[in-house]
């Protein structure tokens, strides 16, 4: 254990809506809520407006809806949630080159190396000043600020991660909390057991039943005891954390395990010419995000989630690396043959992982005898050319994509703006950005050759890094649906729309 607050914590405030709420001046003060939009879609993140209604992540999108009917329903725009977690990265890379990224909007930061170099003031027993680090978390939260464009974040810091990162959490939104050191313990004892990493419902409700709900309870738990009741490694551990004892180090450099793309379909899919289609397409993305990292992969991962909301996964290893779209389709469509998909299929995703940033030009030869291998076991009973493999239900379900709520664009005479909702050959618009006041709302033809996606040029590190949270990585195909007319001061209906 540390004996200076010297590991801090920081993490932005709802970030993928408030990332809305500022490009999006007419959504400002009011709930926002991000994530799928269509019946079986989750909720990623939820503004503060919409949580007072309580809606939250993870929750289902209709659950949502029906919690906060008047909020504005927004599909996600990664690229603008990068961008800025980007600029906020760099910033703490500023302070300490310790910098260990969890997601998007949350790392922590190693302080010893000022402390080293005798930036941070020491009190009169010669150990890092409070005052200094407060002084500092404040000013960094203020430079958040500035680099985003108004997202504020809460910060934590203390003498280890696990007390860090509780800290950033107490006095949300906005909040700072430096624990001192010495007060670690009396911090956490009177907190619910939920707040150890690890605890979750099943290890609460062993607890519970030995009469233990908060950390004051587990701390006076023995360390056989624990290991009784949930086992050696985890016993081991809570033991430790009850008592504040965590000596992780920051880590700063967190690889990427894998690169995958997953569907989620607002019916459930049975041709299987259509999930072949679907699967070429995912397979494609991948291809084109391991060759933006200059990267490749070795085994390919089929993820199906059925009718009944049982997952299956399949995997196969190659026998090198490889980053070509049609070896990864080809691998996806044979791991596909060893599901069942008769009952209807409403999750399918395909991934790489096995990452390597080399790909060996020799081995080239075994990528195509596996690609041969595969290639002659046939598709289907009554095999179809790639090009006819149920096209147009492939196109009509990309096309429900074509106007995701949220989604920037720009028209030739209006000017940017961002899609409110789209449906039966329509498509509404509100014409405003993070720079404007709040706009107003157009509707034109979905097919208006002056109306364009308003498509950004991806960094490798931003098709690279995989986003989390894992429910904002789902996505739903929404049906057509009549486009309402708002007027320029109300909310996106709570269709999403």
């Amino acid at each position: 254990m540390r004996a200076d607050p010297t590991i801090l914590h920081v993490d932005l405030d709802a970030f993928f809506a408030a990332v809305e709420q500022r490009d999006k001046p007419s959504l400002r003060g009011k709930p926002v809520i991000v994530g799928g939009v269509g019946g079986r879609g989750v909720v990623a993140t939820a503004s503060y407006e919409a949580r007072r209604f309580g809606v939250h992540s993870a929750m289902s999108t209709a659950e949502a809806r029906s919690r906060c009917p008047h909020g504005a329903f927004l599909s996600g725009r990664f690229h603008a949630y990068r961008e800025t977690s980007q600029a906020v990265m760099g910033l703490l890379r500023e302070i300490s080159p310790l910098v260990e990224p969890l997601s998007m909007d949350e790392a922590y930061v190693d302080l010893a190396p000022m402390q080293l170099a005798g930036e941070l003031e020491r009190d009169q027993t010669g150990r890092v000043s409070v005052e200094a680090v407060t002084e500092l978390s404040r000013t960094l939260k203020a430079r958040v600020r500035e680099v985003t464009g108004g997202i504020c974040g809460s910060v934590g810091v203390a003498t280890s991660k696990l007390v860090a990162k509780i800290a950033s959490d107490l006095r949300k939104p906005d909040g700072l909390v430096v624990v001192p050191p010495g007060s670690e313990r009396d911090l956490l004892r009177p907190m619910r057991v939920t707040v150890i990493p690890g605890v979750g419902p099943a290890t609460t409700e062993r607890l519970r039943r030995v009469g233990v709900r908060n950390v004051a309870e587990l701390e006076a738990v023995s360390e056989d005891e624990l290991i009784r009741l949930v086992g050696q490694a985890h016993g081991t551990v809570l033991y430790r954390l009850a008592r504040a004892d965590d000596d992780r180090a920051v880590v700063a450099a967190r690889e990427t395990k894998s690169i995958s793309v997953e569907d989620t379909y607002e019916s459930d899919l049975v041709d299987r010419r259509l999930l072949v289609g679907l699967l070429d397409r995912q397979a494609a993305k991948v291809a084109a995000r391991l060759r933006t990292a200059r990267m490749s992969g070795r085994t390919v991962t089929l993820k199906v989630r059925l009718h009944d909301f049982s997952t299956h996964s399949r995997s196969v290893t190659l026998p090198a690396p490889t980053d070509r779209e049609q070896v990864l389709a080809r691998m996806a469509r044979r791991l596909l043959d060893e599901v069942d998909t008769s009952g209807g299929v409403r999750l399918l995703g395909v991934g790489v992982s096995g990452l390597a940033d080399w790909i060996q030009e020799e081995l080239f030869g075994a990528y195509d005898a596996v690609a041969a291998s595969v290639a002659e076991v046939p598709a289907t009973e009554d095999p179809v050319s790639e090009e006819t493999l149920a096209a147009d239900a492939v196109e009509r379900i990309v096309r429900g994509r074509r106007w995701a709520p949220g989604m920037d664009v720009v028209h030739a005479d209006h000017g940017p703006g961002w899609v409110w909702g789209s449906g039966r050959g329509r498509v509404t618009v509100r014409f405003e950005t993070a720079h404007t006041g709040p706009g107003p709302v157009r509707t034109f033809r979905s097919d208006d050759p002056d109306l364009q996606r308003a498509m950004p040029t991806p960094s490798a590190a931003e098709d690279a890094a995989p986003p989390r949270p894992p429910d904002a990585a789902v996505h739903t195909a929404a049906g057509p649906r009549e486009p309402p007319r708002p007027p320029p001061d109300s909310l996106p209906s709570s269709d999403g729309r």
